[in-house]
């Protein structure tokens, strides 16, 4: 990646709305020249998705929480992590380095519907046990950080 390639990578991740001709007049390149450049991007893995952000509690999930999950020291990994891939309430799910093996952010209507999940993540084959913090609010989330080029 170049620094254009860079440019247009930060750009879209403030704006995934931004047209060709408008990345293109910023960055100082044709439209086509970016056109091609973003489907580089895409088919490389370097853009993986584009989504619209929706405001949790406008669509009803008005309950966010963080389980860290402690898994069994028999367990099978990727057994665990393909049963919380059928788990639609996850939202996100980490590997950690320490006791949890695995931090997990949902979301859910209400706290009887996450006491609820919280039994379910427990019943799941290779996990020991859990750890459940609710947030109270949410200040921010996925903010995109500034795209600074691989250092050498």
């Amino acid at each position: 990646m170049d620094a254009i390639d860079l440019s247009l990578v930060d750009l879209l991740r403030g704006n995934a709305r931004l047209s060709y001709a408008e990345l293109a007049r910023q960055v100082g390149l044709s439209a086509p020249a970016v056109h091609e450049r973003v489907g580089k991007l895409e088919a490389s893995g370097v853009i993986r998705a584009y989504r619209a952000e929706v405001e949790p509690e406008t669509i009803g999930l008005n309950v966010t929480a963080l389980i860290s999950v402690v898994e069994d020291s028999g367990a099978d990994t990727d057994d665990v992590l393909e049963a919380f891939r059928t788990i639609p309430e996850i939202e996100s799910c980490y590997f950690m380095a320490g006791v949890e093996s695995f931090l997990i952010k949902v979301r859910v209507r209400t706290i009887a519907e996450l006491e609820r999940l919280i039994v379910r993540v427990n019943r799941t084959p290779g996990v020991a046990s859990t750890r459940t913090s609710i947030a109270l609010s949410t200040k921010w989330e996925n903010r995109p950080q500034p795209v600074a080029p691989p250092s050498s």
